[in-house]
């Protein structure tokens, strides 16, 4: 799961305006989206898109989502499509 985590990350930090923001040393990630408007939207999407469940969170005063990688049977795959509907996500 730690390493899944990270995966995810490092797929998300590539993209323009998609700010990981922790330091992935378990099965965490804290993604924040520009302001916490568009990032509260951004959660919302991908709750209702389907592919996954993230909730959101407040961390240091700022909105962000939080990403949990918990399941035994969560792939490299999985991963992959959980961050591309994300990424559809943040372009609405």
């Amino acid at each position: 799961c730690c390493r899944l985590a990270a995966r995810m990350a490092e797929r998300l930090a590539i993209v323009d305006g998609v700010e990981v923001l922790n330091e992935v040393s378990l099965n965490q990630v804290l993604v924040r989206f520009g302001d916490d408007d568009l990032t509260r939207a951004v959660i919302a999407r991908v709750q209702d898109e389907g592919t996954a469940w993230m909730g959101g969170t407040t961390w240091h005063g700022m909105a962000a989502m939080r990403i949990s990688v918990s399941g035994w049977a969560t792939s490299e795959s999985d991963i992959d499509r959980t961050a591309d509907a994300i990424l559809r996500a943040v372009n609405g």
